[in-house]
């Protein structure tokens, strides 16, 4: 790891230009700043310089620093303050952000906790697609945390990339047809198939269902077979509310029907339907989207991504708008944990 060791910093401070340099941590206690050999620009890589460091107490302690490079790279990787712990990944995140989210319907609770979740289940052997958490809702966190509790035997990786970077490389005509067209997700919650509406929403009273859905501008309509189908209108291209900067924020490569390998696409087509697929998005206008589009889009951010592999402990801290994720294949038990923070939508981003 390149290495640049600090600590304890009395507040925010530009990081371009920053040299090597130490001051005192809570404890005497030093970190090491730095970033992997492999992606030195993201993420920016924090560890300890000694034994002993009481983590959620310094990052209580050094949020400013830990925010500044945040925003700069997008993410940030603790790595190396202690082994695979749901309990204190807890304490690691709530150091952080004090207001973690408790009402997130897509993703299992993990154990007893009200604010930590499992990741994702999804088959081993397939690839979770870049996304945004969230993109698709009318509030999304600015922070997302994982944590790895147990690490996979091969593959299991969380790629990550810049958002700010892949609208930057978009071809500028499509770029433009992103910012200005905007993206309409339609989702079907099909008992057995996805996530059901009652767990999602988190309630089975279908009055309090319709109640949020009008709250937060989702269109919904149930359906003969019992299921619901929602349709929400949202954009692709954001302003960042903190850096200004504009950034590709979306669930396009996740929530297209070209995410899903040729026998599951098909299978569920003859199931449901294309209209009725579990997860779908278009145009804002509701014409389809090609494959095509969506390949190119796919590519450039699995060019523009980096990867590594995780270490039971790590703790990867990202900003939801700045930084897209998604999931490797993997074999072999793998648990990483996840929580959110720092709930932000509508009028302060754009």
């Amino acid at each position: 790891m390149m290495e640049e060791t600090s600590a304890l910093a009395a507040g925010p401070r530009s990081l371009r230009g920053a040299t090597r340099r130490s001051v005192v941590a809570p404890g005497a206690t030093a970190v090491t700043f730095g970033s992997l050999p492999e992606a030195p620009a993201m993420p920016a890589v924090i560890t300890p310089a000694g034994p002993g460091v009481d983590l959620p107490g310094w990052l209580r302690a050094n949020r400013d620093e830990v925010e500044t490079r945040l925003l700069r790279h997008g993410a940030v990787l603790l790595r190396g303050f202690h082994g695979g712990s749901v309990e204190k990944f807890d304490q690691a995140a709530a150091a952080l952000c004090s207001d973690l989210f408790r009402e997130y319907g897509d993703l299992p609770r993990e154990g007893e906790s009200d604010r930590v979740y499992k990741s994702t289940p999804y088959p081993e052997e397939l690839t979770i697609g870049f996304h945004n958490e969230s993109s698709h809702l009318p509030q999304w966190p600015m922070r997302q945390f994982f944590s790895c509790v147990i690490a996979a035997q091969t593959g299991g990786q969380t790629p990550i990339v810049d958002c700010r970077t892949v609208l930057g490389r978009l071809r500028p005509e499509l770029a433009e047809e992103f910012a200005t067209k905007g993206l309409r997700y339609v989702r079907n919650f099909i008992e057995g198939v996805d996530v059901s509406w009652a767990r999602f929403f988190g309630t089975e009273d279908r009055a309090e269902v319709e109640r949020k859905c009008a709250e937060e501008g989702t269109t919904f309509e149930w359906t003969e077979a019992g299921g619901l189908r929602t349709v929400r209108q949202a954009d692709a291209v954001l302003r960042h509310p903190k850096t200004g900067e504009s950034v590709f924020f979306n669930q396009l490569a996740l929530h297209h029907p070209s995410a899903l390998d040729h026998e599951t696409r098909s299978s569920l087509i003859e199931l449901c339907g294309e209209d009725e697929l579990p997860r779908n998005v278009y145009w804002g206008d509701g014409s389809v989207i090609d494959d095509a589009v969506v390949t190119e889009v796919r590519e450039l951010m699995d060019r523009e991504s980096v990867a590594f592999s995780w270490q039971e402990g790590d703790i990867l801290v990202i900003d939801n708008m700045l930084v897209a994720h998604s999931r490797s294949p993997f074999s072999g038990p793998r648990k990483i944990v996840v929580a959110l923070g720092e709930m932000t939508g509508g009028a302060d981003v754009r």
